[in-house]
Formats: structure tokens, sequence, C-alpha cells
């Protein structure tokens, strides 16, 4: 048994401190730029340099967040961020981007790194993977129960780190497109606009559909010890230092005495986050979902509001300085404020004076924090900056040394389908690559000794999906393994450890899911022998364009896979299309267990073929996963495509709007 590094969420310099009063051994953090936090405070070059420095007099460890996809034109800001890691000292950084991993090997090695949870490792195979390339630590997925983390522990070879509080994400991280979809904020670029946050109407009803409730584990830290979990790491770097505090104070509470649980807990009370859940690692998700997304503790509703004086109830005791957010009926969150000249009217009674305030009568109060506890906002000052700019010539060697241009001259055209009843619908003769993307229990009716495909063994590709549970690690093994018996030469990963799991002498394509949005990410994935791989669906052109490797897949006809959950959702009455505020549409699909939510209308960019033909791209997919299956639908955009033709109705994405 050993005992779990407690790792708290640090957004800005209040919050530091509070993490450290708290008790935590290490704590998280990010810059200005390339973090999953972008709408946080975070921290300047200058700030950094004076907290590694504190964090060291208390023996606190640093951790640095490098948790998104990095474009192309953010190469040598990216060099120049690294360099300051690592002249800093700081004990880890934590990545999603493989081209960030590439650099940090080839230019940084003194920079200890940490796979994050956006990388979406959820099993063995991934930790593995990235322990056999150096990676010290795994942030594991939020969505593993209990008995599959028991085995990933008993099977890894590298440190496992575990979230147990605070907010969860409806989809699996890393693999969220919806707020990229709504307006160009990705998700997987730090600006996620919360999609499942709000509201949905399916059938009659509106409701909040995917809003999980806070995420809870604190009663299993005594199993975490036994299995060796390395790393507790509490999420919230959006939240308040108060917040910080109590948290760090309970979890600490119960890492050092397990005796202790009651005690923590009662202090987890007033952590004024969600409803709480122990999602999958309690067994039991039906009652995840939340019906009141919001933050902080229901304490009462406005009585009324009349010349700047508001009027609520309230069965919490009430004190000068507490801050309350108030929500209107509908689920939208009113300004928070600090209650100032809070007088008592009895009765559970409270009035306030407001300037001015958007709340009427009905509005529902809910406790956002006692501020009880203070900690500095500034830093003492006195260090001085890292120095840590390099030359342009240099960055600009060093990015050509890792990365070369890579162009084709023959078009190839690839096309997805996920059923198998696709296969008569498909003109084999007329493509170079025809990707499977099936069920599990479709593969048995891949009938791969019919003529036909015998005949057409070579285009054939099997893609594995992007989640692979523990218990089904050896049945994809010998799927392929099965597959390359019958002539398929071709497979298509969804996560780069999935090499493990296929056999020798193969081609490897990628899939999107690993995502290449830069020219690094995309040697790397040469060097670990990928021949092939597909640009991410939701880039846009100008990062296109930038990119000196042209030998990926475009995707330009497809529905995107907007949220990707291991979470069931219910719909009224079976309903499988829902709506948001807008009155845009939505349609569900179960694949496997797997809820994948996309947009009724495709997006399609196939008006933009000879463009892309004339760029120097000559790799397209045209991919039918969720489509109904139809001969006239096929024939439809391939024709469209052919012609370098608009498809109506349909959206174009980010692809000319831009990625944020």
């Amino acid at each position: 048994m050993i005992k779990p590094e407690l790792l708290l969420p640090v957004g800005n310099v209040e919050n530091f401190y509070a993490a450290i009063e708290g008790g935590a051994d290490a704590v998280f953090l990010g810059l200005k730029d390339f973090n999953a936090r972008g709408r946080a405070a975070n921290f300047t070059n200058k700030q950094l340099a004076e907290i590694v420095q504190v964090a060291k007099e208390r023996g606190v460890k640093i951790y640095v967040t490098l948790n998104i996809i990095i474009k192309n034109d953010e190469l040598l800001t990216l060099l120049d961020t690294l360099n300051l890691l690592e002249k800093s000292g700081v004990a880890a950084v934590i990545i999603q981007d493989w081209g960030v991993y590439h650099l940090i090997k080839q230019y940084f090695p003194k920079l200890e790194v940490h796979a994050s949870t956006q990388m979406a490792n959820h099993n063995s195979v991934g930790v593995n993977h990235a322990s056999k390339l150096g990676i010290a630590r795994t942030i594991l997925a939020r969505e593993l129960t209990y008995l599959e983390l028991k085995a990933i522990s008993e099977r890894s070879k590298s440190e496992i780190e575990v979230f147990s509080h605070g907010a969860l994400c409806y989809s699996f991280s890393g693999m969220c497109l919806f707020s990229s979809f709504l307006g160009g904020s990705g998700a997987n670029r730090g600006l996620c606009a919360q999609p499942c946050r709000r509201g949905y109407k399916s059938g009659r009803d509106e409701k909040y559909v995917f809003s999980l409730k806070d995420n809870q584990l604190i009663d299993l830290i005594p199993q975490f010890a036994k299995m060796g979990v390395a790393s507790i790491k509490i999420e919230g770097r959006l939240k308040s230092a108060e917040y910080v505090y109590r948290v760090a104070k309970a979890y600490r509470m119960m890492l050092d005495d397990h005796s202790k649980l009651d005690e923590a807990k009662q202090l987890l009370n007033l952590d004024f986050g969600r409803e709480k859940t122990a999602y999958f690692m309690g067994g039991d998700v039906s009652k995840s979902i939340s019906q009141t997304p919001n933050m902080g503790l229901f304490i009462g509703k406005v009585l009324k509001q009349h010349d700047g004086l508001l009027e609520f109830t309230s069965h919490y005791s009430l004190e000068e300085g507490n801050r309350v957010r108030m929500r209107s009926s509908k689920g939208d969150n009113r300004k928070a404020i600090k209650l100032r000249q809070l007088k008592t009217k009895g009765n559970d009674r409270y009035s306030v004076q407001l300037d001015k305030t958007d709340v009427v009568k009905g509005d529902l109060v809910f406790l956002m924090g006692l501020n009880q506890d203070k900690f500095p906002a500034k830093l003492q000052g006195g260090v001085r900056p890292i120095k840590a700019f390099l030359p342009q010539g240099k960055k600009i060697q060093m990015l050509k040394t890792v990365t070369k241009p890579k162009n084709l001259k023959l078009e190839e055209l690839f096309v997805r389908i996920d059923k198998v009843a696709w296969l008569r619908k498909v003109w084999l003769d007329d493509i170079d690559g025809l990707i499977m993307r099936f069920p599990k229990r479709q593969w048995a009716e891949l009938k791969t000794d019919a003529p036909f495909i015998q005949k057409n063994i070579d285009r054939f590709i099997i893609e594995l999906p992007k989640f692979i549970p523990e218990t089904e690690l050896e049945f994809y093994r010998s799927l392929c393994k099965k597959m390359a018996k019958k002539g398929v030469r071709r497979f298509m990963i969804s996560h780069l450890s999935q090499t493990e799991l296929l056999p020798h002498n193969v081609q490897i394509l990628a899939g999107e899911n690993i995502y290449v949005a830069n020219d690094v990410t995309a040697s790397l994935l040469n060097k670990q022998g990928v021949e092939i791989f597909t640009y991410p669906q939701e880039n846009d052109l100008d990062n296109l364009l930038s990119m000196r490797n042209k030998s990926g897949i475009v995707p330009v006809y497809f529905y995107p896979e907007l949220f990707y959950s291991r979470m069931p959702v219910k719909l009224d009455r079976s309903e499988e299309v829902f709506l948001d505020d807008n009155n845009n549409e939505y349609k569900r699909e179960v694949v496997d267990g797997i809820t994948i939510v996309y947009p009724t209308i495709p997006v399609a960019i196939t008006q933009h073929t000879s463009m892309l033909w004339q760029k120097g791209f000559r790799r397209i997919m045209l991919d039918f996963s969720g489509e109904n299956i139809s001969k006239n639908i096929y024939r439809k955009v391939f024709k469209r495509m052919r012609r370098s033709e608009q498809i109506q109705p349909s959206s174009s994405f980010n692809f000319r709007k831009g990625l944020k």
C-alpha cells in the first residue's frame, strides 16, 4: 500500500496558496497559452518562476498543463514555452498532443511527461504504450469502473493518476466536438462552451439530458492506496480558492487517516459544487444526470425585487459577505453577488441591497461561498523572470529537423461505413480504401471468404473503436489477427496505443481521433509506424493549408460525433432526435454501449475538392457513419465530390469560420 499524492487545481495565485494551505502534495496549473482551461486566469512566465520557488520551499510539486491540440502556426511559440518549462524546474508537463511529446523528447529531455486525460487512456495497453514511450504517468479516463481500474493498476508498468473529485464531462475527454461545432470554441483547444450543461428539447419536454453531477470518490481512497494509484487528482481550475482549500483539506484528512471519512465528507458538503455521484466507480450511473446543472447549494427562492431591494428565503443561516447566485426558472444563471447590507426579516427571510439586477420573483437562490477563508492574491515578488525566448532561426531549424514536407501525385479516395449492410451500396472499383467501422457484433457478419470481398481485399481497412474497455482487448487483438489471416493488410487505429493490438507486417492508418493538427505530430506518427493519418474533423482551412505534410486524409463529407460517451441518456418516448435552444436538430445512436450524438445534417466541403487538389492534398474521405443506408445518398455524395459541387443541406463546421 502507498499513500497517493494529493494533486490540486490552481487557476490563479489565490488558489495556489489555498491548495498549499489545504495540504496539497502537488498542484497543476496552466500558463496563458496551451492549456485546457483557457478561461481560467492562469499564470504569466514571471509568476511561474515565483510559484516554483515558493512550491520548492513548501515541498510541493508543480505540474504545468500543455493539454490542448496545437495548431501548426503555434509551434514556434510552443518551443519557447517548452524552453521556459525546462529551465523553470517544474516537476512535469501534462500533454495531449503527440507533437508536444515529440518536441520534448527531441529537444527538452529533462522535462517529465504526463499523459493528460484528454489522451483518453482507458486500458492497460494505453498506459503501457505510454510507458514504453517514456511517459512517466498516465491520467486515466474518468469513465472507468472500479474493476477496470483494478485490472489496469495490476497490469500497468508506470504511474497512474485518477480524477477523484469535481466536474464531469458527458463525452470522453479529448473526444468531444460539440462546443467546437456550435461556434468554433473547441474543447480540445481549452475553450469548451459546455454544451452538456444546456437544456435540450426531447418530445414535449425540455430538460438537462447530458448534465452530469460532480464526481466524488473520497470513499474509495483506501482502495486506491491498495491498488498503488500514484495520484489523486481534484478538478477545478475555474473554481474558487474556498473550494480548493476545502476539498484539499477533506482529501488530505482522508489520505492521512482512513478512519476520518465522515469528518472529511462533512467538509465536502460545502464545496459548493453540483450534486455528487461516484459515476462508473460506484457501479450504478442511472442517477448521475442532474436536472440542476448549476453549482452551489440550493437555499431558497426570490420573494420580490423592487427599487434595488431584493428579498428572498433561505433555509441556511446567511452572513454578511456570503456569495449567492440566482437561477431563473428556465435555468439561466444570473450574476453571482456578494451579500452586502444583509438584513434578517425573520422566518428564514432576508433582504439585500442591489443596484442593478435582472433577478425576478420565483428565481432560485444558490449559496456559492462563505468567504470565510482568505488567501494571498499576489505573489511576494523578487524572483527574476526566466529568459526563455529562443532565437527565431534556431526554432525554425528545430522544426525543420523534426518535420518534412510530403506530397503525393495520385489521388486516393477513402470511404468509411459503419454497418455491414453498406457493403452492397459502395462502388468498390472507384475507391482506394473502404474503412469499416462496425459494431462489435457485426464483425461476425462480415463474410471475408465471399468472392467480391476477396477480389477487393486490398481495399478493405479494419477500424478499431475509440474506446476499448479492458475486458475487450483480447477480442480486438484476436479480430485483427483473424482478419490478417483472411488477407486484410490494412488497419485504422483510433488511439496510438492500438498499434499494440495489430499483427506484424500490416499497413497502419490513423483515424481523426489521433489528432494531427501540426507537422510535428504527423512526423511522430510516421516514426510510430503510421503510414497514413487523417486530419481532424474540426480543423479549419487556414491550419490545413499551413501543413507541410499534405499526405493525410481530408474528410470532406461526414457526420461529426459531437458527443462520444459511455453514459446512457434518457430521451422522452424513445425519441432519437432532439433540439437545442436554437432549434438545431441532433440525433442519438447507441453502439456497443457508447452513446453517440450527431447533427441531423452532415458536414460537407465537397465543393472544395478541386481547391484541395490544387493545394497539394490528394487523399480525401467520404464518411457515411451515422448516415441512413442508401444507394441514392451514396451516389449523390460521390458525384458531387467528383464534380467539386456543394451538397445541401449541410454545414462546413470550422472549415471556413475557423477553429479558435
